[in-house]
C-alpha cells in the first residue's frame, strides 16, 4: 500500500467516525429525514476534501482533533451540495456514490431537507469549543466556509452551470464556472488549516494558490472521467454534460489538451508548497493522485 492510499484510509476512517458522532439520531417523526442523512454520507466517498483540510492543518501540528472535525463540516456542505445536485430541478440524477440518489431512494422533500441539515450542522460544528478554543478562529472558520460556499462561491457556480444548458460557453467561462462551483470547496478546505493554526499570511498565500490550481486540476480530470468513465467505475451516471449540451474543458480543449492542461496545473499547484519542505510531500501525492485517478 502507497504512502498516499494508506493515509487516504486513515483519514477516511477517521472523518467517518467523526461524521457517525455528530450525526443526529431519533426514532420520532424526523427519525427519516436522520435515516437519510446517514445514508448520503455514510455511503461512499473518497474524503478528498477533508483529506486536504487534514493534511494542510499538519503543516501546522494542528491538533487532528481539529482537523477532523473542520474536515467533517467540509464534507457535509460537500454531501449538500450532491444531493441538491442530484434534485429533478437540478441535474436529475438517480446515482450517486454506487447507490440510488437520496431523493430516489427517499423523495424529493426529503432530500431538500437532508441538504439543509447537513448544512446547518456544518456551521454548528465550526461554532463549537471542540473545534478551536479560540472564538476569533472559529469565526474565521465560518466566514471562511460561508463565502466559499454563497452567492458569489459555490452557489453562483451552479447557477452559472444551469445556465450554461442553453448556451455555449468558452474556455474562461468554463474556468470562471469551476473555480466557484468546485474550486471554492477545495479553497476552504486548504485554508481551514491555516486559519486553525493561525498561521502567517504567507502561509495562506501560498495554500491558497495551491487550492487554485489543485480545483482547476481536479474538474478537468473529472471531466475526462465522465468523457472517458463508466457508470460501474465512478458509481455515478456519466456523459450528463455531453448530453444537456453543457460545455466542459475536455469539449472545449480535447481529451489530449485537458488532460495536458490538468497535469500543468498539478506541477504549478506542487510550486506552491515549497515552503513547506517535506512535510507537504501528502499534499503532493494527493495533487498527483487528484489527475490520475479511474473514479
Amino acid at each position: 500500500m502507497t504512502r498516499l492510499s494508506e493515509a487516504l484510509r486513515r483519514a477516511t476512517d477517521s472523518v467517518n467516525e467523526t461524521l457517525e458522532s455528530v450525526l443526529p439520531t431519533g426514532d420520532g417523526a424526523e427519525g427519516r429525514l436522520f435515516e437519510a442523512m446517514r445514508y448520503s454520507i455514510l455511503g461512499g466517498g473518497k474524503r478528498l476534501r477533508p483529506f486536504v483540510a487534514i493534511s494542510c492543518a499538519d503543516l501546522f501540528n494542528v491538533p487532528r482533533d481539529w482537523s477532523l472535525r473542520a474536515g467533517a463540516a467540509v464534507e457535509l456542505v460537500h454531501t449538500y451540495s450532491l444531493v441538491h445536485d442530484d434534485l429533478p430541478a437540478m441535474d436529475d440524477d438517480t446515482l450517486r456514490r454506487g447507490q440510488p440518489t437520496c431523493h430516489v431512494r427517499y423523495d424529493e422533500a426529503t432530500a431538500i431537507l437532508v441538504g439543509d441539515a447537513y448544512q446547518s450542522l456544518a456551521f454548528e460544528i465550526l461554532t463549537t469549543p471542540e473545534t478551536h478554543p479560540d472564538p476569533g478562529v472559529r469565526c474565521r472558520l465560518v466566514h471562511a466556509l460561508a463565502t466559499a460556499i454563497g452567492g458569489r462561491g459555490m452557489i453562483s457556480g451552479q447557477m452559472i452551470d444551469l445556465a450554461a444548458e442553453n448556451r455555449e460557453l468558452d474556455i474562461r467561462e468554463i474556468t470562471r464556472l469551476q473555480q466557484l462551483k468546485t474550486g471554492a470547496l477545495i479553497g476552504v478546505s486548504c485554508e481551514a488549516g491555516a486559519i486553525l493554526a493561525q498561521a502567517p499570511d504567507e502561509a495562506h498565500t501560498a495554500l491558497r494558490g495551491y487550492a487554485h490550481d489543485l480545483g482547476l486540476a481536479f474538474q478537468i480530470a473529472d471531466d475526462l472521467l465522465d468523457n472517458e468513465g463508466t457508470e460501474a467505475d465512478l458509481g455515478k451516471s456519466v456523459g450528463k454534460d455531453v448530453a444537456a449540451g453543457k460545455a466542459t474543458f475536455v469539449s472545449v480543449l480535447g481529451a489530449d489538451r485537458a488532460r495536458r492542461q490538468a497535469h500543468l496545473l498539478v506541477d504549478q499547484a506542487i510550486e506552491h508548497l515549497d515552503m513547506f519542505g517535506d512535510k507537504a510531500n501528502l499534499l503532493r501525492d494527493v495533487a498527483r493522485y487528484m489527475v490520475e485517478r479511474k473514479n
